[in-house]
């Protein structure tokens, strides 16, 4: 293509950098999801459940983030466009929100 250039190595390498703090994210999320059900956490069973369940869906959401922000990012820079925001950021944020609220309802439900 006569409009593709190739951006610096510190344009690479910054992406790069962050594809991987999304998957550490995704990473400590879907451990996070582990561990609320492999230890006596003083939560219902219910709202611990669902908590964990969706820590777990969020880092699976995460890591597909990861993925999708840097493959755009990379044709972005490479067709010398913005950079585009993070897709799931939305998703991810809220989702975190719930699942800390489900923690928190289940421990004022279970006291």
């Amino acid at each position: 293509m006569a409009d593709e250039f190739t951006p610096s190595a510190q344009v690479l390498l910054a992406n790069e950098r962050t594809l991987l703090a999304w998957v550490r994210t995704s990473l400590a999320l879907v451990a996070t999801g582990v561990a609320l059900e492999a230890f006596d956490v003083p939560v219902p069973e219910a709202w611990r459940r669902a908590s964990a369940v969706i820590f777990i869906l969020l880092g699976l959401a995460a890591v597909a983030q990861a993925w999708v922000g840097w493959r755009a990012t990379d044709v972005a820079a490479r067709a010398g466009r913005p950079v585009p925001p993070p897709a799931l950021r939305v998703v991810l944020v809220v989702g975190v929100a719930v699942a800390i609220v489900c923690l928190g309802v289940g421990l004022v439900v279970g006291a």
